[in-house]
């Protein structure tokens, strides 16, 4: 792989802002130098930004790909490669993608049928075959209020790259939906329920947790040591339901809904991890804590795009600007999820890391791209 050299640029440190010159060789970065001069043969950033390549650890991305509309079911190979570069377009380097697993088989309505063990067995073979611009690892979504869940998670092994297993339990009337009537609007204007249909969703539901709930938790935190992946909680309400966490050992908490339950994840050394849409929307969806009053009490550490992967950049920028510190606020979209996920390769633009790169301009207070790199090879 021919060498790369990006100079004249202003680069993004993990505590300071330096101009200088960024080498890449070999996938790697070779050198990170101080200097406003430009090296013979380099490419002149003009003073442009590069900040290492965006990590995304939750995205429902690809889902979106595989049914552009309701209904309206995509090839998944097209899918894929479709997502894939979508999110190199957006400076997006690593990502792992969130693929739910427990179905309902029984109800016809529910909208929650198997694909997670077909759907990565694709992606993995894409991988195998070089056809994918970026890294990509899997984030299996245990819902734990489902039929299947301990029979698909079984389909999993240690070459399917499962980097995160996240407890998801989306029994209605609590965590994500504690107002039943945000619930309904979401199911009935997403999925087009009945009211009547609607009705028996949510009782069946509530069924399945009391029935198979405490099990599907237990099999799941199983599963998430035997897979050897980083055990996430998925919402988190209050400072109880962090205890639980904690007693699983996990460490990455998925859209904490309230400041208590963010707080409570901080003072238990568990890494707090807020959706980018919620931070440039300036509130939740569902009614939940606004991701940039955690921010403001120093409770987020990560932001995930979420369902909009162009949010990633921006919200990285918005925290800067909140922060007034631009390496901080980059360190939630990099280095931050790096630590979060283990993966101690890449995350910081420094000598012997992955050359995940992105150089990246501010217009009118837009990040705007100029070139993506990922593993050393420009990507968009």
């Amino acid at each position: 792989m021919a060498r790369t050299i990006l100079s004249n640029a202003r680069i993004v440190l993990e505590d300071e802002v330096i101009t200088g010159t960024l080498v890449m060789q070999g996938g790697r970065i070779e050198a990170v130098d101080a200097g406003s001069t430009t090296v013979a043969g380099a490419t002149d950033c003009d003073g442009d930004l590069l900040i290492p390549g965006l990590i995304e650890l939750h995205t429902d991305n690809l889902e979106r790909h595989m049914q552009p509309r309701p209904k309206v079911n995509w090839p998944h190979a097209a899918a894929i490669l479709a997502h894939d570069a979508e999110l190199a377009s957006v400076g997006i380097t690593t990502v792992f993608d969130a693929m739910r697993v427990g179905s309902v088989v029984t109800d016809a309505k529910s909208k929650y049928g198997k694909y997670a063990r077909a759907l990565a067995g694709e992606l993995l073979e894409a991988r195998s075959r070089d056809m994918l611009k970026i890294s990509h690892f899997l984030h299996l979504r245990a819902e734990t209020c489902s039929e299947t869940l301990l029979e698909e998670l079984a389909e999993f092994g240690g070459a399917d790259r499962v980097g995160i297993l996240s407890l998801m339990d989306h029994t209605p009337g609590q965590r994500q939906f504690r107002d039943i009537e945000k619930y309904r609007d979401y199911m009935c204007g997403k999925h087009g329920l009945s009211t009547d249909d609607f009705d028996a969703h949510v009782d069946n539901l509530t069924r399945l947790r009391s029935e198979l709930g405490a099990a599907h938790e237990a099999g799941a935190v199983e599963a998430a040591r035997r897979l050897g992946a980083v055990l996430a909680s998925h919402d988190d309400t209050t400072p109880e339901h962090v205890q639980v966490s904690r007693g699983y050992g996990v460490r990455l908490a998925e859209f904490p809904t309230s400041v208590e339950a963010a707080r409570a994840c901080k003072e238990a050394g568990i890494a707090v991890m807020m959706g980018a849409p919620n931070l440039i929307r300036g509130g939740s969806h569902s009614g939940n804590v606004a991701a940039e009053e955690l921010a403001r009490r120093d409770l987020l550490d990560i932001v995930s795009s979420d369902y909009v992967p162009a949010a990633l950049m921006g919200a990285a920028f918005l925290l800067a600007d909140l922060w007034d510190d631009l390496p901080r606020g980059i360190a939630t979209v990099s280095r931050a999820p790096a630590a979060a996920s283990g993966l101690d390769d890449r995350g910081s633009l420094a000598p012997g890391l992955l050359a995940d790169v992105v150089r990246v301009r501010r217009i009118e207070g837009q990040p705007c791209l100029r070139g993506v790199w990922s593993h050393g090879r420009r990507v968009a």
